[in-house]
């Protein structure tokens, strides 16, 4: 029998963003060297690509405890908890002067391109256990490193790998060869380059989740504005309207997340944008002038476009963890006991339990997915939710399994009831026993226009439980 893993190897924490670092900081705070490796040039990388949103958390809400307790004694000070942070705020005030903190504990530019068990691949039994993690990274230099682990934390979330135009998941068809056309994240329109591209523009925005109501919003204010007349949304929508599409508006515990909803909705009440509902992108074609024609898979074309933005959720990049024996549901790509609370095809009201290491674990034993990456494909991730993951995690990984398995969360109501996943099933209608309906914000009638062959359709004005 080989000796256990060494405890004096470092745990290997995958990713430098707001849950990675708190991750390092909960391991610190329990005497655990953590090694932070992050692919990006600085801390909280993919943050910084989306600088310009603001988020609907919070200060109060997107500071890890145990973070904080490293920072306080450098003289950082939190600021106003009830004000709501900048993607950028968010970077550069937290993210980074938590890396700082930490020190060379967090190495940026390396990306790790595998991870398993030292002389185990997945197939083998004999004392796999026993055996340290070995992480094979890549330097931006080309140089390639070898690192064991005696356990790992991967935060790596999953900003890459953005899901495609397409319906079926796969992306549509002509939809690499549009590229040059289409952008996967909300477009930062306070920069002119960006502001030009789409002023005066007619822009698909395919999605229906709080990205997509910020890309209307912001489309809306630059056709307001004296140099974007003419600005027009055409919002793509795979499933019909119902007392859920915009949110759960004033219901919502969390208000500017709620207020998303609501500026989606005005930016079609104030005629800057309309729904074209029912609609699976199956085909991006371009027509004689180089615009975008997007085709359903029931045959629909609509009016040429100019632009797309697709925000249809993102998905985890699992390709360096194949020789770890992972327990993902083969749906959501989510661990197996998470992924019936964050489920979007049964979950109701929008709350996901708190929880920690045991619903985060593997067959694998010692390695955890955490942050945005745990929940696979499962939309609506909350800061709060990895700070405390990675509490549970840190504290099961020192072997406080007290700690580990208390529950230290309450999390905010979004005050939409029913599941979200489900495009062309009527939702669940929920009694008065169900306990989180308010009512839902008024819904205006949408449709595509005539021309662009989509039927108009009657959203229901009642209650968020509405069928």
């Amino acid at each position: 029998m080989n000796a256990p893993v060494p405890a004096e190897l470092p745990v290997i924490v995958i990713g430098a963003g707001p849950t990675g670092l708190a991750a390092a900081a909960h391991l610190v705070d329990r005497g655990i060297e953590p090694l932070v490796l992050e692919a990006g040039p600085k801390a909280g990388a993919a943050v910084r690509e989306w600088a310009h949103v603001r988020l609907f958390s919070t200060w109060g809400e997107v500071v890890d405890p145990a973070a904080e307790k490293l920072l306080v004694p450098t003289g950082w000070i939190r600021p106003a908890p009830d004000t709501y942070p900048s993607g950028g705020d968010w970077a550069e005030s937290y993210v980074q002067p938590l890396a700082d903190v930490l020190g060379d504990r967090v190495r940026t530019g390396v990306t790790v391109t595998g991870l398993s068990r030292a002389g185990r691949d997945r197939m083998v039994d004999a004392d796999r256990e026993q055996q340290p993690f070995v992480v094979h990274v890549a330097h931006t230099d080309g140089r390639e490193e070898r690192l064991f682990a005696r356990a790992v934390i991967d935060a790596s979330g999953t900003w890459a790998t953005p899901s495609p135009a397409g319906g079926s998941g796969l992306p549509a068809l002509g939809e690499r060869a549009a590229a040059d056309r289409i952008t996967y994240r909300v477009p930062d329109l306070k920069d002119p380059a960006v502001r030009a591209r789409y002023a005066g523009k007619r822009t698909a925005v395919i999605g229906s989740g709080a990205s997509a109501f910020t890309a209307l919003a912001y489309l809306a204010d630059l056709a307001k504005s004296n140099d974007g007349t003419g600005t027009k949304g055409v919002w793509i929508l795979r499933r019909g309207i119902s007392g859920s599409t915009f949110g759960g508006g004033t219901a919502d515990q969390l208000p500017a997340r709620g207020a998303l909803g609501l500026a989606a909705k005005a930016a079609v009440d104030e005629g800057h944008a309309y729904a074209v509902t029912g609609f699976r992108t199956e085909t991006i074609e371009r027509d004689t002038d180089g615009h975008l024609v997007l085709v359903g898979e029931d045959g629909r074309r609509l009016d040429p476009v100019d632009e797309a933005i697709v925000l249809t959720g993102f998905r985890p990049d699992l390709s360096f963890l194949g020789e770890l024996r992972l327990g993902l549901d083969e749906r959501l790509q989510a661990p197996v006991a998470l992924a019936p609370l964050i489920d979007p095809n049964q979950h109701s009201c929008g709350t996901v339990y708190p929880h920690g290491h045991r619903e985060l674990s593997h067959p694998e034993q010692g390695v955890y997915l955490v942050g945005m990456k745990s929940y696979g494909r499962a939309p609506t991730f909350l800061a709060m939710t990895g700070y405390e993951q990675v509490r549970s995690v840190a504290a099961a990984i020192a072997g406080d399994l007290e700690s580990a398995d208390r529950v230290e969360l309450t999390l905010p109501e979004t005050g939409v009831c029913g599941g979200a996943g489900l495009f062309d099933a009527p939702e669940t209608a929920q009694g008065d026993d169900g306990g989180c309906c308010a009512p839902a914000p008024q819904l205006i009638q949408l449709g595509a226009p005539a021309a662009a062959g989509a039927a108009p359709e009657e959203a229901p004005a009642g209650g968020c439980c509405g069928t």
